[in-house]
């Protein structure tokens, strides 16, 4: 992976009973995000303690493919509109590899 890579780290609270329609929603969403093609991962893991906590790791080859990915239609009609407003709360950090 180059050193211009932007990597996303989002962490969710899904309100009391949602938790399926959220999973639904976002193997879909995966699904669409690991073809664009500036996408290196997207990985959506569940917190061992609270079933409700989700957070996803996602990978992008340069500041633009992350763009790309928020400019998305999948993007914007499944995770803007349906997802968040399924959440209590979200977290969203943009990063780079220092090592």
């Amino acid at each position: 992976m180059d050193q211009n890579a932007v990597f996303v780290h989002a962490k969710w609270q899904v309100k009391e009973g949602k938790l399926d329609a959220v999973l639904q929603l976002m193997k879909e969403a995966g699904e669409k995000s690991t073809q664009e093609e500036g996408n290196l991962f997207y990985k959506l893991h569940q917190s061992q303690q609270d079933q409700n906590t989700i957070v996803l790791y996602e990978g992008y080859v340069n500041a633009d493919a992350v763009e790309t990915h928020r400019n998305s239609e999948h993007f914007k009609s499944i995770v803007l509109e349906q997802v968040v407003p399924l959440l209590e709360d979200r977290e969203v950090i943009l990063m780079n590899r220092l090592f």
